[in-house]
């Protein structure tokens, strides 16, 4: 009996969430079905959350993307959080260790769109530092 392997399932749907079954059974040399209760069993574990797409953001107006770094005074992390969840202006919110306590990454459609924003940042209560970083080229 072949073990399949969740972490190749995986990493073939997050080239591309698209990939047919069939084609995932054939390059694991299983049966689809097998691949199709393979799936179902991610989904309902949690390991595979949503499907999703990568857009192209310059194709949709959006000429500039950023990593941004946020600290804030420790008792006021929770409300910045908060506060920050609800823009729109960014993509993905994580908590991190290491140069700053807040990374996000934004789009915007031109460098004033993101002093604009900066200055919303600066404005939430126990911000301390904003580091802007802006991304020149996506490589992987």
């Amino acid at each position: 009996m072949v073990r399949i392997s969740n972490n190749k399932i995986v990493e073939i749907l997050q080239k591309n969430s698209r990939t047919p079954f069939v084609k995932i059974a054939k390059e694991l040399g299983v049966s689809e079905t097998a691949i199709r209760k393979k799936v179902k069993k991610l989904e309902e574990d949690g390991i595979i959350k949503k499907y999703t797409i990568e857009a192209d953001p310059k194709k949709l107006g959006f000429q500039v993307q950023a990593l941004i770094g946020l600290d804030t005074l420790p008792e006021k992390f929770i409300q910045a959080i908060e506060k920050l969840k609800k823009m729109k202006e960014i993509l993905h919110l994580y908590s991190s260790s290491g140069d700053h306590m807040i990374l996000m990454e934004c789009w915007f459609k031109n460098s004033q769109e993101l002093t604009s924003f900066i200055k919303k940042l600066d404005a939430i209560e126990g911000v301390t530092k904003i580091c802007p970083a802006i991304i020149l080229e996506k490589i992987k």
